[in-house]
This record gives C-alpha cells, structure tokens and sequence, in this order.
C-alpha cells in the first residue's frame, strides 16, 4: 500500500493499549481508539503517511469500527489479512449517539445522528471489497433483520475532511464516504433529543436506573446486562422492543439516505453473515 515497513515490536496492539475487543469484553465497547492515524496489519498498528487511498472505499467509525482490536476480530472472523488504514477525519454534520437496538453481542452499541453544524473528530476506514463485505455482514447489512443500513452521505450536508498527510498531501474533503445508520433509530433523552454514546458502563447504569423494564429482562447491573444479553436473540429482541414501547427511540435524521440506495458492492453478499450484530 505504500507505507513503508516497520518492525519495531512497541507498534503492537498489546502495546498500544489496544489490543481488547468489545467483541469479548462487551464492557469496553467502543473500546479504545488510536491516538493518531495508522495502518492496521495484523497485530501492528503502522504509521501512516498517506491519508487517502484510491480503490478503496472510506467508511466513517462511529463505534467500535474505529478499535483495531474488533477490526482485527472482524478480518479474522472470514480470514482475512490484508492491511487497513485508519485516518482522523473532521466530520461536520454527524455526531455519535445510541443505537436502538441491543446487540446480542452483549452491548448498545452507537449509531450516528444528523447533527447541523457540529463538528467531531472520528476515524474512516479505507477498506476493499473483501473487507467492506465483512464488514457489511457484520452490521447485517445483507440481512432483512439486520441492525444497520450502509449509506452513502451528500456532500451537501456533511463534510469530511481527513487530516493532512504527509509529504504535502493535503486534507480536503472527500466526496463520497460512506457509513452505517441503524434501522431502529436512536435512543433519546426524554426531550426527543438524540442521546450520546457516553461508554459502555456508563450508558447501561443510566439506562437500567430509568428503566424497571429493563432491569427486570437484563438485572440491575452493566454486567448482569451483558452476561444476559450475550447470545440470546429473543432477549435482545425483546430490549429492542422495550426501548420502543417505552418512547426512548427517536429517528437519526440519517434515514432518508438509506431509501433507494444499494448499500451491497461487488464481492457482497448473503453469504457472509457472522452469528450476532
């Protein structure tokens, strides 16, 4: 890809404080996020010194897209090996709220939502066709009960600009990026506002103190939550319509983007399909 090699042994996941994947500690999720830009190979997490990457696709991480450790999951999930770039992006326009749905992975995961003039800082994910399918597959994208729609944002709207790179490649907006909006919506505040993800612990401890719905389905502890919720589809289905009947689900604003779109690409398919989203 045109990095260049390094081999020094503190560029590992374990290292890094990295290495630990929501996928199997649900407690972690988002889970930990680089601090700079870098290209995920194996258990290295690499510099970077491009920060674009034509015959890829760019798909903006909300949640635990942007840990290496659940990408590193993920890729080992269909055998895959090749390298992925992370890149800081500015994103304006999104910001980062909770997805109306519980996994059966064993957390809420996040969702994005429509937020006019705001602007965060998230990381794209420069993938190719095998890795987008995988990827795909695991928010159920190629699934009529799957969580998430992958969406194709305006450039009106939203702005992505990825920082610059280096040897003077400059860090202007990408049109044509990519991300994934969940199909329950989002969770609210009680004002109809969108709520933000604030963590894993934190967001069950507030959600089970409001709710003796979900205390009675998934205990009254984020572990007792996640120890229940881990691998139980009717459980979870069960959350998932708890949070509606109860009016905690608003719309992302995102919806309007995934009608008439064609979320699959070449090499996607049914085919690819990981037990849980």
């Amino acid at each position: 890809m045109g990095e260049p090699r390094h081999r020094s042994a503190d560029r590992t996941l374990e290292a890094l404080g990295l290495a630990v994947a929501p996928r199997e500690d649900p407690l972690v999720y988002p889970g930990v996020w680089p601090a700079e830009s870098g290209l995920l190979d194996g258990d290295r997490l690499l510099p970077l010194t491009r920060r674009t990457f034509p015959g890829r696709v760019p798909v903006l991480a909300v949640g635990s897209n942007a840990s290496p450790a659940q990408l590193r999951h993920k890729m080992r999930q269909y055998e895959l090996s090749s390298p992925i770039p992370l890149v800081k992006a500015r994103v304006t326009g999104l910001e980062v709220g909770v997805s109306a749905h519980v996994s059966a992975l064993g957390y809420v995961s996040a969702s994005p939502f429509r937020a006019p003039g705001h602007t965060r800082e998230l990381f794209l994910t420069w993938l190719d066709p095998a890795q987008l399918a995988a990827i795909d597959a695991s928010e159920g994208v190629t699934r009529p009960s799957g969580a998430y729609d992958r969406v194709l944002l305006p450039s009106a709207g939203f702005r992505v600009e990825p920082e610059p790179g280096g040897a003077g490649e400059p860090g202007e907006a990408l049109d044509g990026v990519h991300l994934y909006v969940n199909r329950h919506g989002v969770l609210q505040d009680g004002t109809g506002t969108p709520r933000a993800h604030p963590g894993e612990h934190r967001l069950l401890t507030e959600l089970l103190a409001e709710s003796p719905g979900l205390r009675k389905l998934f205990g009254s502890t984020p572990e007792e939550f996640c120890s229940r919720a881990r691998g139980d589809l009717r459980l979870c289905a069960e959350g998932t319509r708890l949070f509606a009947r109860e009016g905690r689900t608003t719309a992302s604003g995102l919806e309007k983007y995934a009608r008439g779109q064609q979320t699959g690409s070449p090499g996607t398919g049914a085919s690819l399909s990981p037990p849980w989203t």
